[in-house]
Order: C-alpha cells, then sequence, then structure tokens
C-alpha cells in the first residue's frame, strides 16, 4: 500500500502547488520517513504554526526566567533548552522537567515550603490536561502552585496565517491532535472560505501519504472544505467533555506568537475564579517593567513558522544553530522544523 501511495504521489503531473502541515508531529512525521525526498519537483511541503514550543514568544521565557529566579519552575523538556537573552531554564537555579501538567501539582505537594510554577503552553490538544490540574490544584486547596499560560488556540492564527496576500500555499494537512479535541468544524470552515482543501490527517506514513493523495485530488478537482481520514480517532464534534473542562478554567484572550506578534483572542487564559492559581497576576511585581524581547539576531524562526522560508533558507542553520547550541525555538523542539530538518534532511 505504501508503495502504491507513493507512486500515486509521484506520477502527479498537475500544476506545481505548495502543501502546508500545521502540526509539530506532522513536521517530524514527514521529515523521519523522508518524504521530501521522494517527492517530484512540482510537490512542495512547507510547515506552519504548529510546534507548541515553537510558537511561545521569546517575552515567554524571559517572563519564565524571571520567576525561576524566586521559584521552582515545572516544565516540559524542550522550552528548557530555549535561548534567551537571560540564558536558558535548562541552566537556571530550580527547574524540574515533568511529563503531565498533574505532575506539578504532585511537586506542590511535595514542596509545601516552595513557589511552584508550571510552565503551560500548547494547542487543543493538552489543555484539558491543564485544566484537570488546575481543578486538581483548588480541590486540594493549593497555595504554592500557580500556573504561567500561554496555552494557544489553532483558529485565530490560521485566519491570519491564511489571510497573508504573500503566503502561496494550495493545500493544508491539519493537525490530528488538535482535531481530536476541537473537532473538525472549523477547519472545514477555514477551508472553504479560502478556496484552500484541508485533510485532517494522522501520523504514521500511511495517513501521510493518503491525506497527501487526498489534497492532490481535491486541488485539482478543485474541491474546498476538509476531508477527515482520520476517522478512527477524530469525530466532527471533536471531544465534548475535554471541551467543556477547557471552558470551565480557561477564557480567550489576546496572545502573543513568535513571528506573528500578538493576535487578538488567539490564546487561553485563566478565568477569574481561578485567579489565584495565575502566576501572571501572583508574581505581577517581578514581572512588571520587563522589557520586550524579540527573535535572536539572524534567526529565521518565525519566518520558518509562517512557511515563507525553509529551514536552509537561514544562515544560521547548521552554522551557529544546531540542535546541540540551538539559536532560535524552532531548532530547540522535538517537533520543531529546522530541528527535523537537521536531523533527517540529509548532508548539510
Amino acid at each position: 500500500m505504501i508503495k502504491a501511495l507513493v507512486g500515486v504521489i509521484q506520477s502527479y503531473k498537475g500544476r506545481p502547488v505548495t502543501l502546508m502541515e500545521v502540526c509539530g508531529t506532522h513536521t517530524m512525521s514527514i521529515a523521519k520517513i523522508g518524504l521530501k525526498h521522494i517527492l517530484p519537483d512540482n510537490i512542495r511541503i512547507v510547515s506552519g504554526p504548529g510546534c507548541p514550543v515553537c510558537v511561545t514568544h521569546q517575552n515567554y521565557i524571559e517572563s519564565a526566567l524571571l520567576l525561576a529566579q524566586s521559584a521552582k519552575i515545572c516544565t516540559f523538556g524542550d522550552l528548557m533548552r530555549v535561548p534567551a537573552a537571560q540564558g536558558t531554564l535548562a541552566a537556571a537555579n530550580d527547574v524540574e522537567m515533568v511529563y503531565a501538567p498533574m505532575d506539578a501539582v504532585q511537586v506542590a505537594l511535595a514542596n509545601p515550603e516552595k513557589e511552584v510554577v508550571f510552565l503551560s503552553i500548547g494547542f487543543e490538544t493538552t489543555t484539558p490536561a491543564v485544566a484537570l490540574a488546575v481543578l486538581r490544584a483548588r480541590e486540594l486547596g493549593l497555595q504554592n502552585l500557580t500556573f504561567l499560560t500561554a496555552n494557544k488556540t489553532m483558529p485565530a492564527v490560521m485566519e491570519a496565517l491564511l489571510s497573508a496576500p504573500d503566503l502561496q500555499v494550495d493545500g493544508l494537512i491539519y493537525p490530528g491532535h488538535v482535531a481530536a479535541i476541537a473537532g473538525t468544524e472549523f477547519f472545514d470552515a477555514l477551508s472553504r472560505k479560502h478556496k484552500i482543501p484541508g485533510v485532517v490527517a494522522g501520523f504514521d506514513a500511511a495517513q501521510v501519504l493518503v491525506g497527501i493523495c487526498t489534497l492532490l485530488e481535491m486541488i485539482q478537482a478543485p474541491t474546498w472544505g476538509a476531508a477527515n481520514i482520520y476517522k478512527a480517532v477524530v469525530k466532527a464534534e471533536g471531544n465534548p467533555k475535554a471541551q467543556e473542562i477547557v471552558r470551565q478554567v480557561f477564557e480567550p484572550v489576546d496572545a502573543y506568537w513568535r513571528g506573528f506578534g500578538m493576535i487578538a483572542q488567539s490564546g487561553l487564559g485563566l478565568r477569574t475564579k481561578f485567579a489565584q492559581f495565575d502566576a501572571a497576576k501572583k508574581f505581577a511585581p517581578i514581572l512588571q517593567g520587563m522589557k520586550q524581547f524579540e527573535e535572536p539576531i539572524g534567526c529565521l524562526c518565525g519566518e520558518v513558522l509562517k512557511g515563507k522560508v525553509a529551514p536552509r533558507d537561514c544562515g544560521l542553520f547548521g552554522v551557529a544553530c544546531t540542535p546541540q547550541n540551538p539559536v532560535g525555538a524552532c531548532m530547540v523542539s522535538s517537533e520543531g522544523s529546522c530541528a527535523a530538518e537537521y536531523r533527517y534532511g540529509g548532508v548539510l
């Protein structure tokens, strides 16, 4: 089946097309299976803003480093290595890597004498787990746990991306993880509005290849909307229970994105009734007056996230910026476009 799907893609004789995947897991899957090496010259794949660590704005990293001077930080691993003006979280005094938001609850229970801050980032996929951790912290009456939130939602950034006049994209591979929670209705409406075919796909080789074959058919027809080929996991309505848990704890807020700047109502912040768990409010005196930070000089991570350039278009790629000594977040994250290209893209 894999060989047959590859044959269909390689036999494509239509006009040149650019496809964009908007999920960090797709970025790594596409690189790992070597797909870009076997595509014909008239099919190109670029990455969008789908890597949670990559889209987290530089200001957030700097804020976390400030808090690390007076609190114990709990964070996912990739975030620890993102370079900042003040260094990295990996070199901070008291930082603990965790695998799930609920781990931070256990850390706070085990360290009642310390202020514990969980660095909460991610899309619709991981936000329900954060909401559950907040609810558990309230149930336990924890006074020493807060959440520095930079959770993002996909609709507003995709609208901003596709509304850009200089973006040339002919088809979209939508994130199966996000759709499993949020459903497919938004993606379908987005593709219809902008007349760009889309497909909600899973992450193994067969799903990716079927997704691309489906997109090529839709482009040639043409057919608008978003086809769901990941029906074993993704339903049109998504996961209503997870959605309700998120609505209970979070509300839409304006949010800063690496490469995009501020996008209205594209993030999630804790509701007022959970303000006691909001690190930005509890530690406002520490964070007030912090200057604004931008991308490191020469780093094109923000442009990569918008699909405007490929990782190798950056002059730092593979020279000054490597996974061992990253300059930008796209080279740090295990789902970053630059990291994927460096690892699986062939000889530098």
